[in-house]
């Protein structure tokens, strides 16, 4: 169930009143205007400043049902951060030459092997390519698993069997051809590791990265052991509901598994700065430092992504759990950063724009000076025309409600991103220098948008209005019943969508297993329809000639459907979004 509005702002304010003694200053009120904004759970964070800690927040509670308050000590699920602070071990390893960046894993491998391929044939896989994600492998993320579910061991996760919920780690393109983000390949370095030094996991890293760093409070233990689990947060998932036995349990350690405070991250990002500055370090020396922190390929570095060059350099890495959202940034040369983590998932920028307020307040280089611009009024009935749905880009829709006099971006049923009118169906960004506006057809029918930002233009074509706002429409049965079949199938499984009579080739090749939201249908409602025949709008491969509005009952309860058909009627795509 999602908080009301106002319990929110009150379980954050009294939240952040029973943690701090401090007054409030203008980044605690903005960061509470964003939690009450998105509603957010639980949020703590640090600022570091000149190679140290400066500020240490914390607010909300820790689990909606009667958890906790957060403050500075509750622990978080840090997502793919892991991997950062796991890559740090690696590299300790390689110092000692006990590792090596550039030669064939499996000379290192002992329990288990690459499976050789075709792909390997003349290229081996080599850790330099497991950190910077180059080394052709599959499998991107995991979702974890219940705390109640069976756990695979690690040999089982890299040959997916047993219990496991993740496809076989397998090399599927040369190594070094191109960047393919891969949890795989750090979960094949976890068993480099437990291989050469006889340790587990948790225990290699503990010594070697955790202590040495002043970690104190992070662990990689999974589940973590009943004293610390008690300081931890629950996951929350977008609608506010909590994630069963509050988190998910990861095998995959290196890639997913660490425990961790925006304190015991922000020590990790400073041993970085350290490093790379010819500073006194703990884990790493300077030449190993300056490694990680080179572009291999599209700026990812050995365990970090790189954003800029010269002294406004950054590093970064973000990180999703079941439940919890996490994101380091800190500069290269300056020792300026910031850890945000909050628990739950979070599709929105609220996160950035945390980030950015804090690098604005505390004068990085190359923060941003945008100032947003006056509004000029629009009335009620200007806002709803042009509120909608839009596609930013292909199968990227975006929202626009009118809410306090402008628009914002709608994610997950919450507002996100404030848009200020400027008149003549022109708004900018509250947020960021983006400008846009919206366009016309000879009647006066909005049909899409302009997006102008970075000085360019992209065409963005209009979907549709809000469910509220759809023009009644005369229900085509035979076409309601092509669409309840298509749905049956993609609520069963992938075999059952190849089947599927009315469901394009590309939909098929698309949508290999069951979707979710099928699952349970009981019932179709037809809304209405918009034709976007000339707006070139693109899904799986076809052009969308009609999009169809549903509510569509499940066990779960009500969503809206859109349905989107091609010019001879079959279903190029659905989504299931919210009013």
């Amino acid at each position: 169930m999602r908080l009301p509005h106002r319990s929110l702002i009150g379980i954050v304010a009294l939240a952040f009143a029973t943690g701090s003694s401090k007054p409030r200053d203008d980044l605690d009120t903005f960061v509470m205007t964003q939690m009450a904004r998105r509603h957010i759970p639980g949020l703590s964070l640090v600022v570091v400043q000149d190679g140290r800690i400066v500020a240490v927040r914390a607010y909300g509670v820790t689990d909606t049902s009667g958890g906790k308050t957060v403050d500075t000590t509750t622990l978080f699920q840090a997502g793919s951060i892991s991997k950062s602070v796991s890559a740090l071990g690696a590299l300790h390893l390689v110092e000692q030459h006990r590792l090596y960046l550039d030669t064939d894993v499996n000379a290192t491998l002992k329990t288990w092997k690459v499976p050789p391929s075709q792909f390997t044939s003349t290229k081996p896989v080599t850790l330099r390519g497991l950190l910077s994600h180059t080394a052709g492998l599959t499998v991107h993320g995991f979702p974890g698993y219940a705390i109640d579910a069976p756990k695979p061991t690690l040999v089982q996760v890299l040959d997916s069997s047993g219990p496991t919920n993740t496809a076989p780690i397998r090399v599927e393109a040369e190594p070094g051809s191109r960047w393919n983000y891969s949890g795989g390949g750090y979960t094949i370095m976890q068993q480099m590791i437990l291989d050469v030094t006889g340790k587990t996991f948790p225990e290699f890293m503990r010594v070697t990265v955790l202590a040495p760093l002043g970690m104190l409070r992070s662990t990689f233990e999974q589940p973590p052991q009943p004293a610390r689990a008690a300081l931890t947060a629950g996951g929350h998932y977008p609608d506010g509901s909590e994630v069963k036995g509050r988190w998910h349990v990861y095998p995959e350690m290196a890639a997913a598994g660490l425990w961790t405070t925006p304190s015991d991250l922000a020590r990790f990002a400073i041993e970085v700065q350290q490093a790379y500055a010819g500073r006194p370090s703990k884990v790493i020396s300077q030449a190993m430092a300056k490694q990680m922190l080179t572009d291999q390929k599209d700026m990812d570095g050995l365990g970090l992504f790189l954003q800029g060059t010269g002294p406004g350099m950054r590093f970064n890495h973000n990180g999703r759990d079941e439940g919890f959202d996490a994101e380091l940034t800190a500069t290269v040369a300056t020792g300026q950063g910031v850890v945000i983590m909050i628990n739950t998932n979070d599709d929105s920028r609220a996160v950035a724009r945390i980030r950015n307020f804090v690098a604005t307040k505390y004068h990085w280089p190359n923060a941003s000076d945008y100032v947003a611009p006056s509004a000029v009024a629009m009335s009620s009935a200007q806002l709803n025309a042009v509120a909608g749905r839009y596609e930013m880009r292909e199968n990227q829709m975006l929202a626009f409600i009118p809410r306090d006099g402008g628009l914002f971006t709608s994610v997950g049923g919450y507002p996100d991103e404030e848009f200020i009118p400027l008149g003549s169906d022109r708004f900018a960004s509250a947020d960021r220098p983006a400008h846009m506006v919206f366009t016309r057809d000879a009647s006066g029918a909005v049909t899409g948008l302009t997006w102008s930002e970075g000085g360019t233009d992209h065409a963005v074509p209009r979907i549709g209005p809000l469910v509220a706002a759809l023009t009644p429409a005369k229900e085509d049965t035979a076409l309601t019943s092509r669409v309840q079949s298509v749905l049956s199938a993609m609520g069963q499984s992938g075999s059952a969508i190849a089947s599927a009579q009315w469901l394009t080739e590309g939909a098929k090749k698309d949508f290999t297993r069951a979707w979710p939201p099928a699952a349970g249908l009981r019932r179709l409602s037809f809304i209405g329809a918009e034709d976007v025949s000339a707006r070139n709008i693109r899904r799986h491969g076809s052009n969308v000639a009609r999009i169809l509005y549903y509510r569509m009952t499940t066990a779960k309860g009500d969503r809206i459907l859109l349905v989107h058909l091609t010019s001879d009627g079959l279903v190029t795509d659905v989504d299931d979004v919210d009013e």
